[in-house]
């Protein structure tokens, strides 16, 4: 793998880092629920998807 490809898998580690911290996650810690889940529940799990998705698409693009 290029190293601008492991950067960007880098860069992907320090964004989940932020992503999960505790002020931000704190954001989404309230009474609304999306079908019938509470929102602090809903945005970990996005935010999860979201980051195996854009981890297999540098991994399987750029793998060489």
């Amino acid at each position: 793998m290029k190293k601008r490809h492991e950067q960007k898998l880098i860069l992907l580690s320090i964004g989940l880092l932020i992503a999960f911290s505790i002020p931000i996650s704190l954001l989404f810690n309230s009474e609304k629920e999306v079908f019938g889940y509470p929102m602090i529940l809903i945005y970990v799990f996005v935010v999860w998807m979201i980051s195996i998705i854009i981890s297999f698409v540098i991994v399987k693009k750029y793998d060489e």
